[in-house]
C-alpha cells in the first residue's frame, strides 16, 4: 500500500448571523483560522519504497528518520515529498517549527500542483505565517485547490466571497463554493449554504432549500443548524409548522456539550422553553423522546 503525503491544517470561521422570529445566533463574522488534526491521504508514486518508510516514520513518531527519508524526495522535485516536508516544518515535528521553511515547501509542492499544498499554503497567507498576510494571495491558492475537489479549500473560497476577504464581495459565487463543498458532505458549508438561502443572499429566498441544507448540518451534528432547524419548524418556513419537531431540535442542540458557544447553546434553551409553551404535556413527551433518540450521522 502506498500512502501519500501527511496532511496538515484547516482554516475554520464562525457561523453567519441570521435574524429568526424564534431567537438565532448572532456572532462575530472575524476569521477564525484554527489548525487542526493531521490526516494521510493515498497517492501512487514511483518512490513507493521511500515514501512509504518516510511515513510510517512518521505515524510512529520518528520525525528525524521521517524527514531525513522525504527531504532527498523533495529536493528531487517530488511534490508529494515537498509537501510533507513543509507539514513537519509547519508543525515543528522533530525539529524547530518554522513557517518561513513550510512556506518554501508547500510553495514548490503547490506549483507543481500538489492540492494539498495549495491549500496549506493558502492557510498561511490568510494567516500570514511565513510569508506576508495576503488575503487575495489565500483566495488565489485556496482557488486552485478548490478547483482540485478540495473540500477545505472550496468552504474557504466561499467564506471569503460571502465576507469580500480577498476577493470583491459577492454572493452567488459564495453559494457556488458552499455547494461545492457541502455536496461532499462538509457540515459547515452545508450550515452556511443553508443560511443563504435563508437570506435570499446570491440565491432566491427559498425557506424549504435552507431547511434542507440546515437538516443536512443538523444530522451531522451541527449545534447551530440545529437551532436554525428548530426555528423553521417553529415558525412553519420551508416545512409544515410542527412543534413537537421544532422542540426536539432545539432540545438536541440545548442538550449538545456548550464548547465554547455558549449564545447558541443559550438560545436553543430559551427556544425550547419558547415553543414548550405553545405544546401539550404529550407534545413534550413525544419531542422530548425524539431528542433521546437522535444520533449524529
Amino acid at each position: 500500500m502506498v500512502r501519500g503525503p501527511v496532511h496538515n491544517s484547516r482554516m475554520r470561521t464562525p457561523s453567519l448571523p441570521q435574524k429568526r422570529n424564534l431567537t438565532a445566533r448572532r456572532s462575530s463574522l472575524a476569521a477564525a483560522f484554527i489548525a487542526v488534526t493531521l490526516a494521510v491521504t493515498f497517492a501512487t508514486n514511483a518512490n513507493a519504497g521511500p515514501i512509504e518508510d518516510a511515513y510510517l516514520a512518521y505515524t510512529r513518531g520518528d520525525y528525524a528518520t521521517a524527514l531525513k527519508l522525504f527531504v532527498p524526495l523533495a529536493e528531487q522535485g517530488n511534490r508529494d515529498a515537498e509537501y510533507s516536508v513543509g507539514v513537519i516544518y509547519s508543525n515543528g515535528r522533530g525539529l524547530p517549527q518554522s513557517y518561513v521553511e513550510a512556506a518554501k515547501w508547500f510553495h514548490r509542492a503547490a506549483d507543481k500542483g500538489q492540492a494539498g499544498a495549495q491549500y496549506d499554503l493558502g492557510v498561511l497567507y490568510a494567516k500570514g505565517q511565513g510569508v506576508p498576510a495576503d488575503l487575495a494571495e489565500a483566495a488565489k491558492w485556496f482557488r486552485k485547490a478548490a478547483d482540485q475537489g478540495k473540500a477545505n479549500a472550496q468552504y474557504n473560497l466561499g467564506y471569503m466571497y460571502s465576507q469580500g476577504q480577498g476577493v470583491g464581495q459577492d454572493y452567488a459565487e459564495a453559494a457556488r463554493w458552499f455547494r461545492k463543498a457541502a455536496d461532499q458532505g462538509d457540515m459547515d458549508s452545508q450550515n452556511r449554504l443553508a443560511a443563504l438561502y435563508l437570506g435570499g443572499d446570491g440565491v432566491q429566498q427559498d425557506y424549504a432549500e435552507a431547511a434542507r441544507w440546515y437538516r443536512k448540518a443538523a444530522d451531522q451534528g451541527d449545534i447551530e443548524a440545529q437551532n436554525e432547524l428548530g426555528s423553521l419548524y417553529g415558525n412553519g418556513q420551508g416545512v409544515s409548522q410542527d412543534y413537537v419537531e421544532a422542540y426536539r431540535w432545539f432540545d438536541i442542540a440545548a442538550s449538545r456539550p456548550v464548547s465554547g458557544d455558549f449564545e447558541t447553546h443559550d438560545n436553543a434553551v430559551r427556544n425550547r422553553d419558547l415553543v414548550a409553551g405553545k405544546m401539550t404535556p404529550a407534545q413534550i413527551a413525544e419531542a422530548q423522546k425524539l431528542s433521546r433518540a437522535w444520533k449524529p450521522n
